[in-house]
């Protein structure tokens, strides 16, 4: 027997998807399937902001659909058509966050759910820093530059005003 939480899941993951009717002040397209989740995102900041939302109607996306619409390529590609599924990930140069149970278990990492989810906030956190210190790195760089450039502007400033006017000053 089938219980019915399994039901919903794969009706909640056949329904996933939705088709914007109206963009409204968003950058989506009329007729772009987008996931619902982040449509609602984009509502919801869209609201606080005070601009018109995006309306959408939902999308019954088939078991084989859905699986190969999701956002991790490699489980897409676990599934079914895993040459074009590969490909088009290679030629779109998209990167998998490696978020879901299916693709870590592919890979071999530990879930993120139960005893693998403090391996995984550790890693979020380290990400977060390696972007800080991206960022801190790519600043300093740029204030070194514009120094370089400063210093740079000086020093042919300093050489024009230390040069001889060559103008005739007789006329």
């Amino acid at each position: 027997k089938i219980n019915d939480k399994h039901i919903e899941v794969i009706v909640r993951q056949m329904l996933r998807r939705v088709q914007i009717v109206n963009p409204g002040d968003s950058n989506y397209i009329a007729g772009e399937q987008v996931e619902r989740s982040e449509l609602l995102d984009t509502n919801d900041r869209l609201r606080g902001e005070g601009k018109a939302i995006a309306t959408h109607a939902d999308v019954l996306l088939g078991i084989t659909k859905a699986s190969l619409s999701t956002d991790s390529f490699i489980s897409a590609a676990s599934f079914q058509e895993t040459t074009r599924v590969l490909t088009e990930a290679a030629i779109m140069g998209k990167r998998d966050e490696l978020r879901g149970l299916k693709e870590n278990v592919i890979v071999g990492r530990l879930i993120p759910a139960g005893t693998g989810m403090a391996f995984h906030d550790a890693r979020k956190v380290k990400e977060e820093l390696d972007d800080a210190e991206r960022r801190a790195i790519a600043l300093e760089e740029a204030a070194e530059e514009m120094t370089a450039v400063d210093d740079a502007t000086a020093a042919a400033a300093a050489a024009a005003a230390a040069a001889p006017a060559t103008g005739d000053a007789s006329e």
